[in-house]
């Protein structure tokens, strides 16, 4: 039947393009007197005739069989007009998709455009403004960072000691050794106040544990948006096998624990409050151990206050150890006593909260810090490059920058943490050679146009989580160095405001990094006496 109707829709089709009738006189290029022409097409029409008493009877014949199948081709009329429908529509959606595309490539170009975008390697950084600059923070760090570091730490295990005087055991965490994490720490400290940042491990109470559940695991419910992030539970005695028996089970008075006696009952009756969980939850809750800490640091301040004299108060009540020490002269050391539960037997901690977040997440997540590992990445790289290296110096220019544009304009969504990334991710690309002093100007620039494309592609991976490019030796945890990226910038792709004013925010930095380098240098290239850096940080 196809193949009668194609022939059909051919003779019509000649019919129709081949009839006379349908050509106006003026058109007619010979004359209507021609008989010769009057008789062929006569002829041709015949044969129109002829064939379309044939069709007409091959039609007749295959009538019966067209009604049969009358009710499949309709499915298949519907079914492709179906198909056709998705495909037209799934390219419309496309378009709009490609057409959106270019309008939010379009409206990035014109954040950069607006706010004049600069690039960092066309930046002139005098040699001998570095030079000077990097000598007064070397000296800077190797006395004064020097001789606070020990005083903070001798003051941490004097605080903590006596934290752990006025805790309860049997039903208060147990507070560990602190461990100091950060720039002071680091050795790239140039910028005042200065500031010590700890780590304090805690611990359950006795016969309690802690389980951790990781974004990363197969089994992980935790959501997208809170990728590095871990939930603690808290288990008692008898759960999931773990812990005696004798306190959560009923044995009799036949039954004798040869662990603990019958005077020496473990008390495991404790409520979600006192293991510090979230309502209802057995999963520890951020806020309960920010209460706790800090109201466990305010009695033992309390207790060893009279030994010194100096004052000590809470920069914020948000921040479970954020402290200010005070002394008579007017000098003032910040230190920032973290409260955090170590992931197993690795150097991977959850921290109750960073003392740089602004918006920190929610119970009960909490987010994983491997600050331990990236100190110890940059030890590996001190060991390896070459005598008087200038990673160190690049980081300090790069955040002295940062903080002065920051008192000038605002704080932005970039922040130290960003800018250290930055620079590991530098270490572990560009060979060793690559950084002796000489290079320093080339390096800021290196430094500076990363973070400045990191900006560009809203994107700036943690530079050990799924990094296989971190030497073995660092020893990061499998799961750790297997875990996919996580873009620390992706705030700014969900918010375009911060993202804008971060961009201007940085374009400013790099637009007045000449002008602040001069300025708050100690001495010029002529060797006259400048401004004093301490006077300016």
């Amino acid at each position: 039947m196809q193949g009668a109707i194609a022939r059909l829709c051919v003779v019509v089709a000649a019919a129709i393009l081949n009839h006379p009738l349908l050509f106006p006189h003026e058109n007619t290029t010979l004359p209507e007197q021609d008989e010769e022409l009057i008789a062929r097409m006569r002829e041709h029409e015949a044969r129109l005739e002829m064939e379309k008493a044939k069709l007409e009877k091959e039609l007749s014949q295959m009538d019966s069989k067209q009604e049969e199948t009358t009710l499949q081709e309709g499915y298949s009329w519907y079914f492709w007009t179906t198909v056709s429908f998705i495909i037209f529509f799934t390219i419309e959606m496309c378009r709009v998709d490609l057409a959106d595309g270019e309008v939010r490539q379009v409206e990035e170009e014109e954040v950069f455009s607006e706010s004049g975008s600069i690039n960092p390697r066309m930046m002139v950084l005098d040699k001998d403004i570095l030079s000077n600059f990097c000598d007064k923070c070397t000296y800077t760090s190797a006395h004064e960072n020097w001789r606070v570091r020990e005083f903070v730490e001798g003051f941490a295990d004097d605080l903590l000691e006596s934290l752990r005087s006025v805790c309860n055991r049997d039903t208060d965490m147990e507070v560990g050794d602190f461990v100091g994490i950060g720039s002071m720490f680091e050795s790239w400290k140039v910028c005042k106040p200065l500031t010590c940042d700890l780590i304090v491990p805690f611990s359950p109470p006795d016969l309690h544990s802690f389980q951790y559940h990781l974004w990363c695991s197969s089994s992980s419910d935790i959501p997208p948006d809170m990728q590095g992030c871990g939930k603690i539970k808290v288990t008692t005695p008898g759960e999931n096998g773990g812990g005696c028996l004798c306190g959560s089970a009923n044995l009799g008075e036949d039954m004798l624990c040869l662990l603990h006696g019958r005077n020496d009952t473990p008390k495991v009756s404790l409520s979600p409050d006192e293991l510090l969980c979230s309502r209802d939850t057995n999963c520890l809750a951020k806020d309960q151990v920010m209460k706790w800490f800090q109201i466990s640091v305010t009695k033992a301040w309390g207790r060893i206050s009279h030994k010194y004299d100096f004052d000590v108060t809470f920069r914020s009540l948000d921040a479970a150890g954020a402290l200010k020490i005070r002394f008579p002269s007017g000098k003032i050391i910040v230190m920032n006593i973290v409260p955090v539960v170590q992931l197993e037997d690795t150097d991977a901690y959850f921290v109750s909260h960073f003392p740089s977040d602004v918006d920190s997440f929610p119970d009960p997540y909490w987010p994983l810090s491997v600050a331990v590992y990236e100190r110890n990445l940059l030890k590996h790289f001190t060991k390896r490059l070459p005598k008087h290296s200038c990673h160190l110096h690049c980081l300090q220019i790069v955040t002295f920058l940062h903080k002065k544009q920051s008192g000038l304009t605002g704080k932005s969504a970039l922040t130290n943490y960003h800018l250290k990334t930055a620079l590991l991710h530098l270490l572990l690309s560009k060979k060793t050679i690559m950084w002796s002093v000489e290079s320093m100007q080339h390096r800021v620039q290196d430094l500076l146009s990363l973070v400045q494309r990191s900006l560009q592609e809203k994107r700036l991976n943690h530079v050990m989580i799924g990094n296989s490019k971190v030497p073995e030796e660092i020893q990061v945890p499998e799961m750790i160095r297997r875990a996919e990226p996580i873009n620390l910038f992706r705030t700014l792709v969900l918010q375009r405001e911060l993202y804008a004013a971060t961009v201007r925010h940085f374009q400013e930095m790099l637009r007045n990094a000449p002008v602040l380098l001069q300025e708050y240098t100690p001495y010029l290239s002529n060797g006259g006496l400048h401004h004093s850096l301490d006077e300016s940080l």
